[in-house]
């Protein structure tokens, strides 16, 4: 009798679970539940638990006998979250042992970089440390005698720049540890995570001996890592035609693995249960050399489950196979849907299940329509030929980068002239695709989109693939495809036509860029371009690319109107060459006789025609928009620090001046010819240094606010405390980009100003 009411109990246990919609419901339910606790504002979060609310009460209405496994999975959920929310920070202390595997760090030059181990708590780790030739030998070492400093993970400082703290939190990253020095010592009781660490070192080490494009495609779809600079661009090749996914590690790769595994067991005459114990020993390997990718884990963890659950006769939807996906890597991995790799593939596969009824063409474009708000919210553009590309690339990779890696795999060590050939043939389509993807065909910088923008899209665009796979009249539909277009278009309009301009102060770090914008016909001005101050000698991929091109991007910029040059100092122009490879600017404003410097002319060189440059000295006024007026130089220089363009202009009723890296001499000279002259808004002359912004000087212009662009830990100590306490005995307060990185003053045809930063201090 206990026995058949265990049975009845287990079975009934199992209908409750299975019921068509509750997993994905109770998915969607906690991801809501996860924006509640992780929201960045009051009106993100308020949004979260409007919605977590709404499907919580659907599932208490539709499955009301279900109640319980509810709550026992909202209860582990939110119990989880909280645990990763009370997590202690790391402090250094006596008895602190870091572990360092060789394949998570990289060394060069005695420079250690890469992930390390505390207490099972991962962390970033950066320094100098000698006598690491055990770790460049595979073998995974411990770190004692710390000297260095723990941190927090740095956040974006830029608007459109990549959020470094964000990307390592969704990885439970959550500080970074500055080496000055450390006892290194061989860790001499292996483990089995130790050897498994030593195998993927050693796989890395073999492929990085591979021609160049076969090492790039095998790191990439096995590893999940690019660990070469030089093959960034086809990285980027990629995504500017919309089919980046095909290098992420995801369900086709799951699809291939196990297709091979059941072949072989199927010619092995191996059981269907031997089959699937090789196939979960195969996924679980590619989950550890993928170091637990989001695409490869949600597709396998899909795969595993669908298995187990035919083997138990339990009937369950795929679209609640992948609520119970995600509900089980949500507990693995609390700060999943902070990666934009996580949202990408889970929101990928719910549109694949709710088109399923849908043609080819019609699920593609479905698929497009529900991740382009994705794709504007992060990457600010897509390709509208993105299904074009998809047609044409997919085959191909299916059926010559994929074959060509596994081939490579097995006979490179034998035959290595193959692989050679192997990298011509995939050098020429590679190169045919660059060429296409540097003509930007198709591609639209749209700009970046509001969270709440976002995600109106993403409900109309939810709301009309589940309409489509319904099969409703089209009258109805159509209303809700006009309503999403007309969203789309007025999105458009806010961001390309904005209601307000802007003063913003780039946080280039160690350097000055500066844009300004004009409101509605917006007209695009920059004062400087930024560049890094290279004291190695060895080339680097510019910062430019990094900040200011996201920036832009963001934006919806993508042409500028002019760019004035203060003069030709790296950490001004440096930036300048890569800018006018990528975008189209009208006219180029610098100082007479920089021309004669051969380092500047060589930035420009083969950049810019005769008829887009215009010398500037004192007394002159471009008329544009904006007028700006020219107080120095008022001879012509060389384009040195005293050579510098002194500009002023007028916005919204607030006078701004810039001054370059002017010395106090010529901060006099301006004063003599232009005694009168005051300003509510003045950046300080060479990044806050003692040189610059004179006493005298600053009681003239009386600025109401100063702003200083230098660069954090800065080598040369800006701002300078002597310029500091001027300010601070003159009574003008100030901001500056180390603190509170990117500053924004924006201003309206109202005559409204205000100033927003990316940090708080």
């Amino acid at each position: 009798m206990g026995r058949r009411l265990l049975l009845d109990s287990k079975i009934n246990w199992q209908f409750k679970f299975s019921e068509p919609g509750l997993l994905i419901n109770l998915a969607l339910c906690q991801i809501g539940i996860f924006f509640v606790l992780k929201g960045e504002t009051f009106l993100i979060r308020t949004c979260a638990v409007i919605i977590s609310c709404y499907f919580l009460l659907l599932l208490i209405k539709k499955y009301p006998d279900a109640q319980k496994i509810v709550l026992i999975l909202l209860i582990l959920f939110i119990g989880r979250m909280m645990m990763n929310l009370q997590r202690k920070p790391l402090t250094l202390n006596s008895q602190l042992q870091v572990k360092i595997y060789p394949d998570q760090v990289k060394v060069k030059d005695g420079w250690l970089s890469g992930k390390a181990y505390v207490n099972k708590q991962v962390i970033l780790i950066s320094g100098k440390c000698s006598r690491l030739e055990s770790l460049k030998a595979g073998h995974a070492v411990a770190l004692s005698e710390i000297d260095g400093e723990f941190s927090q993970i740095m956040p974006a400082t830029n608007i459109g720049e990549f959020d470094f703290k964000k990307y390592y939190q969704s990885k439970e990253i959550y500080q970074q540890l500055r080496l000055k020095s450390a006892t290194v010592s061989v860790i001499k009781k292996v483990s089995i995570i130790d050897r498994l660490h030593f195998w993927r070192y050693k796989l890395q080490q073999y492929l990085s001996r591979m021609p160049k494009l076969l090492s790039f495609f095998s790191s990439e779809l096995i590893l999940a890592e690019n660990p070469f600079s030089e093959t960034k661009s086809i990285l980027d090749n990629y995504r500017n035609l919309g089919v980046v996914h095909l290098l992420s590690i995801s369900g086709l790769h799951v699809g291939i693995y196990t297709s091979i595994v059941s072949i072989i067991c199927y010619f092995c005459k191996r059981t269907e249960g031997e089959a699937f114990f090789c196939c979960l020993l195969v996924l679980l390997i590619g989950i550890f050399l993928s170091l637990g990718q989001p695409g490869f884990v949600r597709a396998s963890l899909m795969y595993i489950l669908s298995r187990i659950l035919k083997f138990k006769r339990i009937l369950l939807l795929k679209i609640d196979i992948l609520g119970l996906t995600c509900l089980l890597h949500l507990l693995m991995v609390p700060n999943l849907f902070l990666g934009v790799g996580a949202l990408l593939s889970y929101l990928l596969v719910l549109g694949i299940q709710l088109t399923q009824k849908l043609s080819r063409f019609k699920q593609a474009v479905c698929l497009n329509t529900l991740i382009t708000p994705l794709l504007l919210f992060f990457f600010y553009q897509f390709n509208v030929l993105t299904i074009l590309f998809n047609c044409l690339i997919v085959p191909y990779f299916n059926y010559l980068v994929i074959p060509s890696v596994f081939v490579n795999l097995i006979l490179f060590p034998v035959i290595p002239a193959v692989s050679k050939e192997l990298d011509k043939v995939l050098s020429i389509t590679e190169r045919l695709l660059g060429l296409i993807a540097h003509s930007n065909v198709g591609l639209w910088t749209f700009g970046k989109i509001n969270w709440w923008q976002c995600l109106l899209l993403l409900i109309l665009a939810a709301v009309i693939t589940i309409k489509l796979n319904e099969r409703i009249s089209r009258k109805y539909l159509k209303n809700w495809i006009a309503l999403l277009t007309i969203s789309y278009i007025l999105c458009f309009v806010s961001i390309h036509y904005p209601w307000r301009g802007q003063v913003t102060f780039i946080d280039v770090g160690q350097g000055d860029s500066i844009l300004i914008t004009t409101p509605i016909f917006r007209k695009v001005y920059m004062i400087d371009t930024g560049g890094k101050l290279n004291f190695s000698g060895k080339k680097r991929e510019p910062q430019l690319n990094k900040i200011t091109i996201p920036f832009l991007k963001a934006e919806g910029i993508n042409q500028i109107d002019g760019v004035f040059l203060s003069h030709q100092d790296a950490d001004h122009v440096g930036d300048l060459k890569p800018l006018l490879e990528q975008v189209r600017v009208k006219k180029l404003y610098f100082g007479k006789g920089m021309l004669k410097n051969p380092a500047f002319r060589k930035r420009i060189e083969g950049k810019v025609q005769q008829t887009q440059i215009v010398e500037l000295l004192a007394g002159d006024v471009i008329n544009q928009k904006i007028p700006f007026s020219v107080l120095h130089p008022d001879h012509e220089g060389e384009g040195k620090n005293e050579d510098s363009v002194a500009l002023t202009f007028l916005l919204a009723k607030k006078r701004w001046l810039f001054t370059g890296d002017l010395d106090q001499a010529g901060e006099m000279k301006i004063l003599q010819k232009y005694s009168n002259l005051k300003v509510d808004y003045f950046k300080l002359g060479h990044h806050g240094s003692r040189t610059s912004s004179k006493k005298a000087f600053l009681q003239a212009i009386k600025p109401s606010l100063a702003f200083i662009s230098a660069g954090r830990n800065n080598r040369f100590g800006h701002p300078h405390q002597e310029t500091l306490n001027t300010l601070k005995e003159l009574g003008i307060p100030w901001v500056s980009t180390q603190d509170y990185g990117m500053i924004n003053w924006y201003y309206d045809l109202f005559g409204t100003t205000k100033f927003e930063t990316k940090l708080s201090r």
